[in-house]
């Protein structure tokens, strides 16, 4: 074992500590200059962001698995193909900045400090969940994550309050409001653009288009397609959210837009969905097998990164197999963990409506049935 150790730190010791990579040009709105299209990855980042994407798609997929099985039920959305944008987006920001997103929501709650079985239990409705087995798949909780949404579109003005309280705190933090491109045509969005800019609220607007809204595409749905102008007056870009360094980059300079004081701005993410909207959907009925495949073969966000870091010697083929082990085992024992840990009690119900509120009863399902809400 302790050779097995020598030998392993000789082989790190031969990699390269950085490399710089070409990232597509972003498409502008209003603005004279946007992000650089030249991207510094040290070897320690490109680790992170392998593992982070890695846990996200392993964690997705094993969801998957439980649903089929029945131990999941209800709605559950799944985020593999787009895992590019929440790494990328998280390595741009700070941890005491705010984040809200729509029901797509495991992968930010994951990035936001919640751990894989916390989530995996939450999802199988077990106490040991992120909200205690109360919330599923759409409503999970962090410091500074305000969900996972069920609403379409209604995170958006949620995003733009906390936004204004960073402004009124004047903390020099920012709130990031994710929405899809099937949200970007309610009304209440175009409303909070509006008081976004009109109060210069600290607010990066992210519409994550993965080309389908439910089973319609964009093309159907969408006058104008060109969702990073959506807010007009408000500066706006489009980035390849299948590229985590394009992701990071365009963050960056969004937040720091924002932080300047020059208010809000809006950031469209071309990313793409591998499974159906919805557990409930297979996925097929209105894009072909061939599209995903095509997708998955050009464009996969994980396979992107792995073949920049080998190919530039930040990372060898080996080491990167050594992380996915340790992230199946990871998953695996969340999986356990999720299919054993007991479900909340009934009398727990009405627990956790207000945080520091005495005790008080909650009426249940008819007129007879009472439980007692503890904060």
């Amino acid at each position: 074992m302790a050779a097995r150790v020598v030998v392993a730190s000789r082989n790190y010791a031969d990699f390269a500590n950085e490399a710089s990579f070409e990232v597509k040009k972003h498409d502008l709105h209003r603005l004279e200059e946007g992000p650089p299209t030249t991207a510094v990855m040290t070897r320690e980042e490109g680790l992170q962001y392998y593992r982070t994407m890695q846990t996200i798609r392993r964690m997705e997929l094993k969801a998957d698995q439980l649903y089929k099985q029945k131990i999941i039920r209800g709605f559950c959305h799944l985020y593999d193909g787009q895992e590019a944008c929440c790494a990328g987006l998280e390595a741009a920001i700070n941890k005491t900045d705010h984040l809200i997103t729509a029901y797509r929501c495991h992968a930010f709650t994951l990035t936001r400090g919640v751990s894989v079985r916390e989530i995996l239990a939450e999802l199988t409705g077990r106490k040991g969940g992120c909200a205690k087995g109360k919330g599923g798949s759409m409503h999970m909780y962090a410091k500074n994550f305000y969900g996972g949404n069920g609403i379409v579109g209604a995170q958006v003005p949620l995003g733009a309050g906390v936004a204004l309280a960073c402004k009124y705190l004047g903390n020099d933090e920012i709130c990031v409001t994710l929405y899809g491109d099937g949200a970007a045509n309610q009304g209440q969005i175009f409303e909070t653009f509006n008081m976004a800019a009109l109060w210069k609220l600290p607010c990066i607007f992210i519409c994550e288009n993965n080309r389908y809204g439910m089973g319609t595409s964009v093309e159907r749905a969408a006058a104008s397609t060109d969702y990073y102008k959506r807010g007009d007056f408000i500066p706006g870009l489009r980035v390849d959210g299948m590229d985590v360094l394009a992701v990071r980059e365009a963050s960056k300079f969004a937040a720091d837009h924002c932080r300047s004081g020059k208010g809000p701005i809006v950031m469209e993410l071309q990313t793409y969905r591998y499974h159906g909207h919805s557990m409930s959907d297979p996925g097929i009925s209105y894009r072909t097998r061939e599209e995903i495949q095509e997708v998955r073969s050009k464009s996969d966000p994980i396979t992107l990164l792995k073949d920049r870091m080998v190919n530039n010697n930040l990372a060898n083929v080996e080491e990167l197999k050594e992380i996915d082990v340790e992230i199946r085992k990871l998953i695996e024992d969340a999986s356990q963990f999720a299919t054993t840990d007991p479900e909340p009690p009934l009398e727990e119900l009405g627990n956790y409506i207000y945080r520091r509120d005495p005790p008080f009863e909650v009426r249940g399902p008819n007129q007879w049935t009472r439980y007692k809400s503890v904060g």
